[in-house]
């Protein structure tokens, strides 16, 4: 049987002073209860009561069980109540991977908003571009801008976030502006390293299907934030997030190129069960879904 369930039904038995009256109160039949009393002593190799038809006394190694079984099982009830308070009560530490570009305006403003509604959640964050093994570094979430998440975990699409072929002002006063395809041959390239084609760009066309355009590389970089800033000191062209380059494109800094290209991609928001998710990680990926919602088609 079980013994903790067993030990809660002795101490019930001591306390109401009989049977009956314990298994009134523990909504169990007088059979099952004295049954837990007797698997209990069974598992202790001791006799806890001494019982006639009409009389119950603990005897004395029962009185010293509880003594100690009250105080534990009272112990238990605190942790047990703490649990449950925090289970939904969002607080505690949030512990989220995001690639390094995450570092921007739009994402730092949703952060700015979810903690004002959730003041008791702290939020460590962070940036990398390798893809984190969310168990083994002990990771409540991923935020991660891709069409295949890992088949071992949960992913809940948040929004779509558009890549914007771009070059700095001061790039395209130098090299010009291309007008078309054909022209970016004449253009540098900054690469992203994981990317299938990092020596040119692969243009799609609805209409036209897919041109593959071979450019001058300048530069690679596994990491989106040097490409930006590569950009922005005039070292060529590249694609890059909406979300790290808004303010650019509002001050002139970076000008898109070829805007009928643009493409887009989804962020999933990935985590490793759905059963048991905790209020902080059920309230942030929640709000990302509503705050960005806008954005998803």
């Amino acid at each position: 049987m079980d013994t903790l369930l067993s030990m809660k039904v002795f101490r019930q038995v001591v306390e109401s002073g009989s049977f009956v009256a314990a298994a009134a109160r523990l909504d169990l039949s007088t059979a099952m209860t004295s049954k837990h009393v007797m698997s209990l002593e069974r598992y202790l190799g001791v006799r806890l009561l001494n019982r006639t038809s009409k009389h119950m006394s603990l005897t004395e190694i029962g009185t010293v069980y509880y003594e100690q079984c009250q105080e534990m099982l009272d112990r238990l009830e605190v942790v047990e109540s703490a649990v449950r308070r925090s289970a939904v009560t969002v607080r505690g530490v949030l512990k989220i991977t995001a690639p390094v570009w995450f570092a921007n305006p739009i994402f730092t403003q949703a952060l700015v908003v979810y903690r004002s509604r959730y003041p008791k959640v702290i939020i460590e964050l962070n940036l990398n571009d390798r893809i984190v093994d969310l168990v083994e570094e002990g990771f409540d979430l991923a935020l991660r801008v891709t069409s295949n998440p890992h088949s071992s975990l949960l992913a809940r699409r948040i929004c779509q976030i558009q890549f914007k072929l771009v070059a700095s002002s001061n790039y395209l006063l130098k090299h010009g502006y291309p007008k078309t395809l054909s022209e970016f041959s004449n253009h540098l390239l900054l690469g992203y390293s994981y990317s299938q084609f990092s020596d040119g760009i692969v243009f799609e066309d609805g209409a036209n299907g897919q041109e593959t355009i071979s450019m001058t590389t300048s530069m690679r970089s596994n990491n989106t934030s040097m490409l930006y800033q590569s950009a922005l000191a005039g070292m060529g062209v590249t694609f890059l997030p909406e979300w790290l380059i808004v303010d650019d494109l509002t001050s002139g800094r970076l000008k898109v190129l070829k805007p009928e290209y643009t493409f887009s991609n989804f962020l999933d928001a990935v985590y490793t069960s759905r059963r048991y998710l905790s209020p902080k990680v059920r309230t942030f990926v929640d709000f990302l879904s509503d705050h960005f919602s806008s954005s998803v088609e």
